[in-house]
């Protein structure tokens, strides 16, 4: 209390001044129609101003939280469709049945937020805010809301690094929807970070510009049916066997902000059986 009045006193001139001015500035505003007017417009318009500024935290807020909500909603769809693309499949002969443990051998695992990306190395790698801690592993898939298919490089407990589609040693097993045509999608012009390769087409066969290329059953890591681009562009030279496709990818990666993590349950007894095979003695 004895350091108040100290302050009080050694301030004493600058603290009346300021209660002389406020005083006298209310009775500007009391006995001055104009003023009086004019301060209430003002402190109207700043109480409107912060309310606009309010709201609009607020939607913000509002909006990231419907955003979430819809990543969430959009898992759920992805691995129902998922499942019912695996028990009816589209190209399966009359009477096949799928084991049902095979049908449902994707799992959606979380949803991720992207906190860092890179598009225009060489080798380029995500990081999400997911890691053990959120049953992620390491090798399990990785898409997004509008497609691509990329795998978790490294994981800790509370992140993981993603090897991205936009890598000079990645590829995915891919397939043109109208063709039925299946081939290999590689990045190979690191300059251009929308459009990928897709190699092993044959000449022969029929391609259309505007196909769409989706991951093929041939993938033990991802769905079949993820988006992966559309047929941009296609020439043969004479003396090679197959197409040249370039594919303009589905999603802009400069703008990625969520992921889906996609497990295959039974990724680890395919590999194991495969494995087997190659060490059997012949």
């Amino acid at each position: 209390m004895l350091q108040l009045f100290e302050f009080i006193g050694r301030n004493r001139n600058f603290i009346l001044f300021v209660l002389l001015e406020v005083f006298s500035f209310w009775l500007l505003v009391n006995n001055n129609n104009y003023w009086s007017v004019e301060y209430f417009n003002t402190a109207n318009s700043l109480n409107a101003k912060s309310l606009e500024i309010s709201n609009s935290i607020r939607e913000y807020t509002n909006l990231r939280d419907v955003n979430t909500s819809l990543a969430e909603e959009n898992r759920r769809l992805n691995e129902l469709i998922t499942t019912l693309q695996q028990q009816k499949p589209s190209n399966a002969l009359a009477g096949y049945q799928p084991d049902s443990a095979f049908a449902t051998r994707y799992k959606f695992v979380t949803i991720a937020k992207v906190i860092d990306n890179s598009t225009h190395r060489a080798d380029n790698y995500l990081t999400i805010d997911k890691g053990y801690a959120d049953g992620i592993k390491e090798g399990i898939g990785v898409i997004s809301a509008t497609g691509e298919a990329r795998k978790v490089k490294i994981c800790n407990e509370n992140f993981s690094v993603i090897t991205s589609i936009l890598h000079s040693q990645f590829m995915v097993s891919t397939k043109l929807l109208r063709s039925g045509e299946m081939g290999t999608a590689k990045w190979e012009n690191s300059n251009i970070p929308s459009i990928i390769q897709l190699k092993d087409v044959s000449r022969y066969k029929t391609i259309v510009k505007g196909d769409t290329a989706v991951t093929s059953d041939q993938n033990a890591v991802f769905p079949p049916g993820i988006a992966v681009g559309r047929v941009k562009s296609f020439k043969v030279a004479p003396d090679q066997a197959f197409f040249e496709i370039d594919l303009e990818l589905s999603t802009d990666f400069s703008k990625i902000s969520y992921v889906y993590l996609v497990e295959n349950k039974l990724l680890n007894q395919q590999q194991s059986l495969q494995e087997s095979l190659l060490n059997k003695p012949k």
